[in-house]
């Protein structure tokens, strides 16, 4: 459970075989949601912000159907079970009971999850058509190398695991070079998200603190190249040369002074420490 809940992605194997007996699915998902897992489903688009005066205010900017005729009521009983006397809902979708109370409790997390059916040799055609039709399905063979093969190959397993979790590749390019394609940058939808933003994160955060703009090839690109900022979002091979500020744009930022200085600290810190483990050297 601990494994799962700090995973990008979850892979359940399961015997196609015993599965219409034992519903070993139905059960793995029981226990995991009543650890705080939700499979395959998205947090709420609910902002809910205790507040230490004022009482409860609930808004909704769509109809509550799935709340009862009185939805505002149900969100006050909701919070005084758990002793929330003063706090702020907005809900803009329409949730059930159970999602506005993971909204307030809090400690919900939301993971992909893959089924993977093995042994589909063992059963009918039918059954192997009705499991591969189950949503956030796939079923395969492991005896047989049936869409599941070597720890290097290509299979159906290992690319529909890949759009679970998110993974896009970027390669990087230097000013007047060619693009590295040998080792891509790989950024996750599930962790940090795939903008430009998140890119220079995973290089270096003085990328980020010197960033000025950047030069997109691409799928997500209008046209090559595209001038992008931070907020844009990165497709699947993507070609991305950061292009950071000049000495004078640093100089005109307003933590200018503050960066020299840390510098300047840690540079006299770091020459201070060598000083005194070459003194200790020289008593030793």
């Amino acid at each position: 459970i601990a494994v799962a809940r700090s995973a990008d992605a979850i892979l359940i194997v399961l015997d196609a075989g015993k599965e219409g007996l034992n519903r070993h699915r139905e059960i793995l998902e029981k226990e995991l949601e009543t650890v705080g897992l939700r499979l395959n489903r998205h947090p709420p688009d609910v902002t809910f912000s205790k507040k230490t005066t004022g009482g409860i205010k609930f808004s909704s900017t769509v109809p509550l159907t799935k709340l009862g005729p009185e939805p505002e009521k149900v969100a006050l009983n909701i919070l005084r079970e758990y002793r929330v006397s003063n706090a702020e809902i907005l809900a803009r979708e329409d949730i059930s009971v159970d999602e506005l109370v993971d909204v307030v409790v809090g400690n919900r997390l939301y993971k992909p999850c893959l089924y993977f059916y093995n042994k589909v040799d063992t059963v009918t055609i039918e059954e192997v058509d009705q499991l591969a039709r189950m949503p956030h399905s796939c079923v395969g063979s492991v005896n047989n190398r049936f869409n599941i093969g070597e720890p290097l190959e290509d299979d159906l397993l290992k690319s529909t695991m890949w759009k679970y979790l998110g993974l896009t590749r970027i390669y990087t390019k230097r000013k007047g070079q060619p693009p590295d394609l040998k080792e891509p940058v790989v950024l996750s939808k599930v962790r940090k998200g795939t903008s430009v933003k998140s890119l220079c994160l995973n290089v270096s955060s003085q990328m980020l603190r010197d960033f000025n703009f950047a030069l997109v090839w691409g799928k997500s690109a209008k046209h090559s190249p595209q001038r992008c900022g931070l907020s844009h979002q990165l497709a699947d091979e993507d070609v991305v040369q950061i292009v950071t500020k000049t000495n004078s744009q640093q100089k005109q930022d307003k933590n200018y002074q503050r960066t020299v200085q840390n510098f300047a600290d840690k540079y006299h810190k770091k020459k201070f420490e060598a000083k005194k483990q070459k003194q200790s050297k020289l008593r030793g």
